[in-house]
């Protein structure tokens, strides 16, 4: 039988605060992510004890992921622990955007630039 390791990332411990903010701070959790998925590692976010997330350091810590796994894959290996309510809708929300951007990034760009002209 074969034994599943998961690995287990808290936040607030890699980043040594109860805040993520920035795309910096983001980047550092996208890098940890990035190895442990490339060799289809499962892996847990714990989101215990975070005060505050913002969309800046999901989209570089999560949304970045879209780009070179599959929403398959990363359904099947990347989870998420003692994240809050609100911080769960913002989660998903960046997710939803990351597969729509990188699924067709072009079309995507001409929307964005059509609703910003």
């Amino acid at each position: 039988m074969e034994t599943l390791h998961i690995m287990l990332v808290n936040i607030k411990e890699v980043l040594k605060s109860d805040t993520a903010l920035t795309p910096s701070s983001g980047e550092v959790l996208f890098n940890i992510l990035e190895k442990e998925l490339s060799e289809n590692k499962e892996v847990t976010l714990d989101f215990h004890g975070m005060e505050i997330i913002t969309s800046a350091f999901l989209n570089a810590a999560v949304g970045r992921l879209y780009f070179k796994f599959s929403p398959l894959q990363l359904n099947k290996f990347l989870n998420v622990s003692n994240i809050a309510t609100d911080d769960l809708a913002l989660l998903k929300k960046v997710i939803e955007r990351a597969k729509s951007y990188f699924q067709d990034q072009e079309s995507f760009n001409r929307r964005l630039d059509g609703e910003l002209e």
